[in-house]
């Protein structure tokens, strides 16, 4: 999973966190009367879609920590030829947006475990998950907090992105129309 040092890839490697380094931020960010942002995905091709969500959850709160699924358990939730970003490279990405604050790997089915750990004030996902589905809302709601579910932008998804690229590529091949 994340290994001892976040220093496998240079840069934005101070965001990618082990679950004690995070806590132990979240713990002194609380401590300032910040509010905590949570939301969780796959993330795989990182696309228009996946930004406007992430820079909508970081405007509700201070600090926004984004759950990344490790390969292992994208395979178990989108099939065995995904995901086509190794989970490190992934993780990369992410820490280089400037609206993400935090990035940690979950291997579990679900990021629920972490979401009680962390005690997050906000919960949010894509408009795809409506609140009351959102894993977690019943901890956070519980604390007082916010579940929020932001809408997606149109045609955006990494398997619509899959499948167009692979269309064209059956249809006219990989170096385009002839």
């Amino acid at each position: 999973m994340l290994p001892d040092s976040a220093s496998t890839f240079s840069g934005t490697a101070q965001k990618l966190m082990t679950r004690a380094d995070l806590l132990e931020k979240v713990v002194s960010i609380r401590r300032s009367g910040k509010r905590i942002v949570f939301t969780n995905g796959c993330f795989d091709l990182v696309h228009a879609g996946h930004i406007e969500v992430l820079e909508k959850a970081r405007q509700t709160g201070d600090y926004l920590i984004v759950a990344l699924n490790t390969d292992r358990s994208v395979q178990t939730l989108k099939g065995p030829n995904r995901p086509m970003i190794q989970e490190l490279r992934r993780a990369r990405v992410l820490s280089a947006l400037s609206c993400v604050d935090a990035v940690t790997l979950f291997d579990e089915p679900t990021p629920y475990e972490l979401i009680a750990l962390l005690e997050p004030d906000i919960l949010v996902k894509g408009g795809d998950w409506t609140p009351d589905r959102i894993i977690g809302s019943d901890l956070v709601l519980r604390r007082g907090g916010n579940v929020l579910s932001i809408p997606l932008l149109p045609d955006s998804s990494t398997t619509l992105i899959i499948e167009r690229i692979l269309e064209r590529y059956r249809s006219e091949g990989p170096s385009g129309p002839e």
